[in-house]
């Protein structure tokens, strides 16, 4: 079953505006997938497969010049071979009236800007898809009712379409990552602490980073272990939510958040086998937590928009969950992971809007029912409809 993807107008829109659009993102998220949905008459190739990449290699320009004989190329995992964009600069140049001709996918964030900003500037429109999101899955009827179980299926198209149940899915996946994009990316003595380390980092989601304790506990260094939290995010396994510190006269927190963006992942690597165990388990929150503003960040990116996302919180303890900035206003939110929301819950946003001089009825709690009911303290809003408040 294909998911139909938000992203794939935005994706076309793309094409039309610029002569090389890249969608990146993490392993088996549906790039791919969405790329030869939207291009059907596109060529398409994978720079994975050895002979693909040999004949790549062999006469780039040969290969590049059939793209502008046909309706063009899809050329997968395209940083494999990074050169291949500066041949395709001049073709470009020379051509720069034809767009869309050229639809790259990858799984590397900074070894694909590398290349990009080195050769392709001003000529590339560049695209984020992560794994499905709410919207998708309610479109495909594939949302689960119940928040315990979207978090522990996460959103992996293949999980989630049920080919694979997550302990298939996501043994092999990790193993995919390590074996294949970490000894691409950087040389690692011995994975195993590597692997390690990917599971101290999920123990800790939710958290405020520390570096130190993180290094620590793996028994590594604080620059490896800094290295290693940069492949991760690169990879997009994991984010950093960084605090929104603009003065408001109190002191406030500087450190980032740890969030994973699946966290049908980020249970596997807890060992977190069944949704009773996840129903009962010490880090549930912060699992909730990471699933709501992943969901954030997707509904931002499938829109073709970077996420403008932050947490708030004081040296006093008071906190909110995620802010949204549009440069004009902050939305705030607090995320809660029961099925009911007392009037308690609506605090920490009453007493950051007096704080920020906003009006409170802007605010919302997510949680965990289904219900939407608005007054003057803020919005209480069901957590499958995450995605409507960056929609608005």
């Amino acid at each position: 079953m294909i998911i139909k993807r938000r992203m794939q107008p935005v994706l076309e829109h793309y094409a039309s505006k610029f002569p090389v659009v890249a969608v990146i993102g993490p392993r088996q998220a549906g790039k791919t997938t969405l790329a030869r949905e939207t291009f059907p008459n596109h060529q398409y190739f994978s720079l994975e497969n050895p002979l693909t990449l040999e004949e790549v290699m062999r006469d780039p320009m040969d290969f590049l010049e059939s793209a502008y004989k046909g309706a063009g190329l899809i050329i997968d995992e395209f940083q494999n071979y990074p050169k291949l964009l500066s041949f395709m600069q001049g073709i470009v140049d020379d051509n720069r009236r034809t767009n869309g001709r050229f639809i790259l996918t990858g799984s590397h964030n900074f070894l694909m800007n590398q290349a990009i900003t080195q050769t392709l500037a001003g000529r590339i429109g560049i695209l984020t898809l992560l794994p499905t999101s709410f919207e998708e899955l309610q479109a495909a009827h594939l949302l689960s009712t119940d928040i315990n179980t979207a978090a522990f299926y996460g959103g992996y198209p293949e999980v989630v379409t049920h080919i694979l149940q997550p302990k298939e899915f996501y043994p092999n996946y990790n193993q995919t990552f390590i074996e294949r994009d970490v000894r691409q990316l950087t040389q690692i003595r011995d994975l195993q602490d590597f692997q390690r380390f990917i599971r101290l980092c999920a123990a800790r989601i939710g958290q405020l980073l520390n570096i130190a304790a993180l290094a620590n506990d793996c028994d590594i260094s604080v620059p490896t272990a800094k290295k290693w939290l940069s492949i991760l995010e690169a990879s997009y396994v994991l984010f950093l939510l960084q605090p929104y510190y603009n003065n408001f006269n109190k002191r406030l927190v500087k450190t980032p958040k740890l969030y994973f963006y699946d966290t049908g992942l980020a249970c596997w690597l807890l060992k977190i086998t069944s949704v009773e165990q996840l129903q009962e388990h010490y880090i549930r929150g912060g699992i909730i937590e990471s699933m709501i503003i992943a969901e954030l960040c997707k509904t931002f990116y499938n829109y073709g928009q970077e996420p403008s996302i932050y947490f708030w919180r004081d040296s006093h303890g008071h906190e909110v969950d995620v802010l949204l900035d549009y440069g004009t206003e902050l939305i705030p939110i607090e995320i809660k992971g029961s099925k009911s929301v007392p009037q308690s819950a609506f605090d920490g946003l009453d007493y950051w809007s007096d704080l920020a001089g906003v009006d409170p009825a802007k605010g919302y709690v997510i949680y965990a029912g289904t219900e939407r009911y608005s007054n003057k303290a803020g919005t209480r809003l069901g957590w499958q409809d995450t995605g409507s408040i960056v929609r608005k």
